[in-house]
């Protein structure tokens, strides 16, 4: 593991080292490491959220239905019987 040093105001010193001890993390280097996973979990979900937005407004709108599902795994199913 690689370790960084970063430098807080006493201020923030104090409230990472409260929320260190009220939340029950081992230490602030587990804090820290929660605090980076939610902040990559937040920018995956608005990333997928923009990927959601793309599609909806990319073309026309298709009814998708179990006729629609039927029709779109024969197809896949076709595709793996040519590919072989």
């Amino acid at each position: 593991m690689s370790t960084i040093n970063i430098s807080l105001p006493e201020s923030m010193k104090t409230f990472v080292e409260e929320q260190v001890a009220q939340g029950g993390y081992g230490s602030v280097s587990e804090y820290l490491q929660e605090l980076i996973t939610q902040d990559k979990k937040r920018k995956m979900r608005e990333y997928i959220e923009e990927l959601l937005i793309a599609g909806l407004e990319s073309g026309q709108a298709i009814e998708v239905n179990d006729q629609w599902w039927q029709q779109k795994r024969t197809h896949l199913i076709n595709q793996l019987h040519l590919e072989k």
